[in-house]
């Protein structure tokens, strides 16, 4: 073996092996921090704070001066609600149902300090629901109704109300732990519940009830299933189709901008580290094929000797090996450079994504790791396989 190796590598040429490596290490560095982001990002998607959720809009009917004086209604008819879904940018529609009953609640922070309003309920079905809780369910029959708060309600409290009035501010745990008196009336009943406060939404600008709760609700107190709805929440394929603005300007809805313009940013996000790792699997292959011609060129100054290998009695295995375990063990260093890269890199992004998402929890780097290892053993079979035919169509040529 050692002598094969003596012979074999007089004619390496290192710039060429050297140039091979640092692509392969660019391309297999691109291929593994696009993966490794994407998964990072994904988790930023599932934090409660975040902006990036899944590409869902809130729709509703414009209200103008005629509609007030008209009385025109502004809820949506069924044939409405079925030709928006029937839209092709629409993956999912669900709708607001709103509560027929009245509803108060009032709550205790001290023995100074205490809060009573009027206020309503709304639920939408659970898969549009932003706040994964093990609470958000409801029996019926039970005093405990688990509800969901916009977080932008907190937001004025605490830098609104509370701040002109010299309270005290309320954290999301400290508003969790507060049991909520509520009262509900309607058909000449009236009784308490408790309501437990188990999240807070980005998504849903809107007081929250299970849907279960809410059906039984109305029908108990009121007699009736809830009004038409006048919102509906909808989940789009691609928040930058232009035909979703035109659709809701030709039928007179609008929604919130804002929330628009964040699912298309989420949505070029992702866009643009597909493009990414595209690049980087173009930059692999071009790699890949700069290896084989530099191996291709080594063997074809070499054939003479192999020639006279194969004559002398080496195998085709033995003869190629040195080729086979040089190639594996470039594959293999890039492979471990890469990673240490890759990990370098992340720990600089992921600095910034905690300090804008305190409860962004850190994802594995296993499926970055993973493919890595894939894109190594791949290249390195289709190395041996390619070093091998070549060593072969010499010794056949030999004969």
């Amino acid at each position: 073996m050692n002598l094969v190796w003596k012979l074999l590598r007089q004619h390496i040429s290192i710039p060429q092996f050297v140039g091979f490596f640092f692509a392969n290490l660019v391309g297999m560095t691109i291929i593994m921090l696009g993966i490794q982001f994407y998964t990072d990002t994904q988790a930023i998607y599932e934090t409660e704070d975040s902006f990036m959720k899944a590409d869902y809009i809130i729709v509703n009917k414009k209200i103008s001066s005629m509609t007030t004086i008209t009385g025109k209604s502004s809820a949506f008819t069924r044939p409405e609600v079925q030709d928006l879904e029937s839209q092709e940018f629409v993956e999912r529609l669900g709708m607001f149902t709103s509560s027929v009953f009245d509803v108060r609640a009032s709550f205790r922070l001290d023995e100074k300090t205490s809060f009573a309003t009027e206020m309503f309920f709304e639920s939408v079905p659970d898969e549009f629901v932003d706040v994964k809780s093990d609470e958000w369910n409801y029996e019926q029959g039970s005093r405990e109704v688990p509800i969901i708060l916009p977080r932008n309600y907190l937001d004025l409290y605490n830098f609104g109300y509370a701040q002109s009035r010299n309270m005290p501010k309320l954290s999301e745990g400290i508003l969790s732990a507060i049991s909520l008196k509520i009262e509900i009336s309607g058909g000449g009943m009236r009784d308490d519940y408790e309501g437990r406060i188990v999240g807070f939404s980005s998504r849903l600008n809107t007081i929250l009830v299970p849907q279960v709760f809410m059906d039984w609700a109305n029908e108990y107190y009121a007699g009736t299933k809830a009004k038409t709805p006048t919102r509906l929440i909808v989940e789009v394929n691609n928040p930058t189709d232009e035909r979703i603005t035109t659709y809701l300007q030709d039928n007179n809805y609008e929604t919130d901008k804002d929330k628009l313009d964040a699912s298309k940013q989420t949505f070029l996000l992702r866009i643009i580290v597909a493009i990414v790792m595209a690049v980087g699997l173009v930059i692999s292959i071009l790699a890949f094929y700069i290896l084989m011609l530099s191996v291709y060129l080594l063997v074809e100054k070499n054939s003479t000797k192999l020639e006279n290998l194969l004559l002398i009695g080496y195998s085709p295995s033995r003869v190629s090996m040195p080729y086979q375990l040089l190639t594996i063990g470039l594959n293999l260093l890039v492979l471990v450079i890469a990673f240490v890269v890759m990990m370098i890199v992340r720990n600089v992004y992921l600095e910034m994504f905690q300090s804008f998402f305190p409860n962004f929890e850190t994802p594995s780097v296993m499926p970055a790791l993973l493919t890595g290892a894939a894109l190594f053993v791949v290249v390195s079979i289709f190395n041996v396989i390619a070093i091998k035919s070549k060593v072969m169509s010499i010794w056949k040529r030999k004969d």
